[in-house]
């Protein structure tokens, strides 16, 4: 599978709760690949939590340091990216999606709700009603993650290692095939 990818990286988008890292790291270790999460990149680099960026800085400053972490990841090969449930909201943030393989998991909301419903670390998910907000938000972005190379839709009870290899499975779908050399003859 290695060797169809020839490096080109795998972009994990979806909403909070799909899954994006706990995948990301199935498939990077199948592929031989390195794991990169753009939120604990970005938590390193501004030394605070997401949630303190947020309630400090705004969502405004946090989806631009998402974009300068993507712009920066998107240089390497060999990367399986989870990325943040928003990145999709900036059109710039395709051109450095596009680099790669985009995966989007995509998850029912109230397989979402179920999973980050003791999770108080969700800025995004501090309303009075977390699940119509998680609705509301994938109503937003559906369209956005739908521009996906690969949507995979995810069945409550899979585990995610069978995501992992529904993931894998799928790759092959969407790569171009190098055109088989043809003889012409005159």
């Amino acid at each position: 599978m290695s060797s169809l990818l020839q490096g080109v990286s795998l972009y994990l988008i979806g909403m909070m709760g799909a899954g994006k890292s706990t995948v990301g790291r199935l498939l990077a270790k199948q592929l031989s690949y390195g794991f990169v999460d753009t939120d604990d990149v970005i938590a390193k680099a501004a030394g605070r939590s997401i949630n303190q960026l947020f309630a400090e800085e705004g969502e405004a400053a946090f989806r631009q340091l998402e974009s300068d972490v993507l712009a920066q990841v998107s240089a390497h090969l060999n990367l399986t990216v989870a990325t943040g449930g928003g990145i999709v909201l900036k059109r710039e943030n395709w051109s450095y999606l596009r680099h790669g393989l985009i995966v989007w998991l995509d998850v029912p909301v109230e397989l979402l709700y179920e999973r980050l419903a003791e999770d108080t670390t969700r800025p995004l998910l501090q309303d009075p009603d977390p699940q119509g907000k998680l609705r509301s938000l994938l109503e937003q972005r559906q369209a956005l993650y739908a521009q996906a190379d690969l949507h995979i839709i995810v069945n409550e009870g899979e585990t995610p290692e069978q995501i992992a290899n529904r993931v894998m499975a799928a790759i092959p779908s969407v790569l171009k095939t190098p055109a088989s050399h043809q003889n012409v003859e005159n």
